[in-house]
């Protein structure tokens, strides 16, 4: 049977896929604007003549950028620096908030104040460096892994999602002879993959854009991440082959915005049913 629309319900809805398809717009034409710039005529791209679709379609900012191993160098440790921190924040933060989420634990409402103290304030830029520093973690991945290792926002939203879990499940698994580690392992983070999902997505997506603790942590050159680069050609106006890549330097900005934005992008679309699907799959059926 069909439902008849009132008129108020359907200019609700004609408003609503106006206003979607116009966000829709404004996100996607920078992306393509940047694709098509990065491929076409580096005098066009400067003279404003691309708009949307590239002209005089070319390769060459590419070439460039793929023949310097400074951008693979760069590349490399942009990966293992955001995978490490993905990794280690997943089993920090779920090691945390596992406990916290349990009422029997001695002393969960200090703890839980804080952890809540640190969303307000922070010991601060220098205090943090100079702890990096007498633990001599400068020019190395710990310096940028191991201080934004543990979110206490992400903390307490894991914390929210192990409350909610059903008790019965984590009761069985006891019975059935499981400690409490093997009940996380085993029991909890299964059942908590679009937590984890999300978390880990959204730390990727934080590490991977990071470029101001490098800047601060590393001196080594070999030591910098991708975006170090990025801010090299796009805010101090460098090039990374010399002098004569000067006419490429407009054409050369779009394209290694294109190398740095599309791996991140590919990630989502395999995660993303995480984000959609039940929190409790497999769980108890009354």
């Amino acid at each position: 049977m069909k439902i008849k629309q009132s008129v108020a319900s359907r200019i609700f809805d004609t408003l609503n896929y106006t206003v979607m398809i116009f966000l829709m717009i404004v996100m996607i034409y920078p992306l393509v604007y940047v694709f098509s710039a990065s491929i076409s005529d580096n005098a066009l791209v400067s003279s404003g003549d691309v708009l949307l679709l590239p002209k005089k379609v070319t390769l060459v900012a590419y070439k460039q950028l793929a023949a310097n191993s400074d951008l693979w160098v760069s590349y490399w440790n942009t990966i293992r620096y955001t995978v490490v921190h993905v990794i280690l924040t997943l089993i920090t933060t779920a090691a945390m908030a596992y406990p916290l989420a349990k009422k029997w634990l001695p002393g969960r409402k200090l703890i839980l104040m804080m952890a809540a103290f640190t969303l307000l304030f922070s010991g601060g830029m220098i205090p943090t460096f100079l702890v990096v520093q007498k633990l001599g973690m400068l020019n190395s991945i710990w310096a940028i892994v191991l201080p934004s290792m543990i979110s206490t926002w992400y903390l307490f939203i894991m914390r929210t999602f192990f409350e909610a879990l059903p008790e019965e499940l984590e009761d069985a698994a006891t019975i059935d002879g499981c400690s409490s580690l093997q009940v996380l392992l085993r029991v909890v983070m299964p059942l908590s993959m679009p937590v984890m999902a999300t978390i880990g997505l959204f730390t990727a997506v934080n590490q991977w854009n990071a470029f101001f603790d490098a800047l601060i942590y590393l001196n080594d050159r070999s030591m910098y991440p991708l975006q170090i680069m990025l801010r090299n050609i796009l805010i101090a106006g460098t090039t990374i082959q010399g002098e004569g890549d000067m006419s490429l330097l407009q054409t050369m900005k779009y394209a290694i915005i294109m190398m740095a934005t599309l791996p991140i992008l590919c990630v989502y679309p395999f995660i993303q049913k995480y984000f959609v699907q039940g929190t409790m799959i497999g769980g108890i059926k009354g």
